[in-house]
């Protein structure tokens, strides 16, 4: 396995290759990520006390997860939700331990970014976040709560951590690759790509803004704004299960990873 040096152009082409991925397949990767959204609103729910952080903890281990349903997908192999757990269950104790280990340092790394940023709107933001407490809704008052500030300063926080798991998870699953070098080889490549991956996320947020907008003016124009909610909530289910197939994208255009006599996604869409 090798880094590779992804021109900025292959932030679009990882943005297809993500939407072709979700082609191949569509039923089995949307089951996938709803049974993600099910489990962790169960935990979330159910769970008391640490139920709004247990989900971090098993990010990684899932990511690995919908990797592996993406991998299957270009091999035309079986899609089933149980992959989510593929990550804890496949690779072996030691893997599962990593990737439990990497759980606990994102979720250290989470709360660290929202720590600092709580010092801008005196934990206001946090507050939301763990309890669902509602922000407040008058334009005046929540633009001088701070809580603008407080989530700016939290994206860019977190841009950082992002970096140092985008491929943990996958490193160290299926490269045998231990958590601390792995989140460094991550952050390595991150930065390396850092232009192919300012295109990609540029490209992703002005297709979601795109996409928002487009939907909303459509349904004003027919008379069918009730209907918004939840044709933009399934609008968002469809893209962001394409968002998610797109990460294993980028894991095959910043590592040289062999894979003979297995399809690979199309080099060029």
């Amino acid at each position: 396995m090798q880094l590779i040096d992804a021109p900025a152009k292959n932030g679009y082409l990882w943005l297809r290759q993500g939407l072709w991925l979700l082609r191949q397949n569509p039923l089995a990767l949307l089951t996938l990520f709803l049974s993600y959204l099910l489990v962790m609103a169960l935990v979330a729910r159910f769970v008391p006390v640490v139920g709004s952080v247990l989900p971090l903890l098993f990010i990684p281990g899932i990511a690995v997860g919908f990797m592996s349903a993406c991998r299957n997908t270009i091999a035309a192999q079986p899609v089933f939700p149980t992959l989510l757990a593929d990550g804890f269950r496949t690779y072996g104790a030691q893997v599962a331990r990593h990737l439990l280990l990497l759980g606990v340092l994102y979720t250290a790394g989470i709360m660290l970014v929202l720590g600092l940023s709580s010092l801008a709107d005196d934990g206001l933001l946090l507050q939301y976040l763990l309890n669902n407490q509602p922000l407040p809704t008058d334009p005046d008052v929540f633009a001088s709560s701070g809580v603008p500030l407080a989530a700016l300063t939290a994206f860019v926080l977190y841009v950082p951590v992002m970096m140092m798991f985008w491929f943990a998870p996958v490193l160290t699953a299926w490269h045998d690759i231990p958590p601390v070098k792995a989140i460094f080889f991550s952050l390595v490549s991150c930065w390396r790509n850092r232009r192919a991956f300012f295109v990609y996320g540029a490209l992703w947020v002005s297709t979601i803004i795109v996409m928002s907008l487009g939907i909303s003016m459509l349904l004003q124009a027919f008379d069918l704004g009730k209907y918004a909610y939840g044709v933009l909530m399934a609008a968002s289910i469809l893209l962001t299960t394409a968002l998610y197939c797109s990460f294993y994208a980028t894991y095959r255009g910043c590592f040289d990873v062999p894979s003979p006599g297995q399809p690979d996604l199309p080099p060029a869409l």
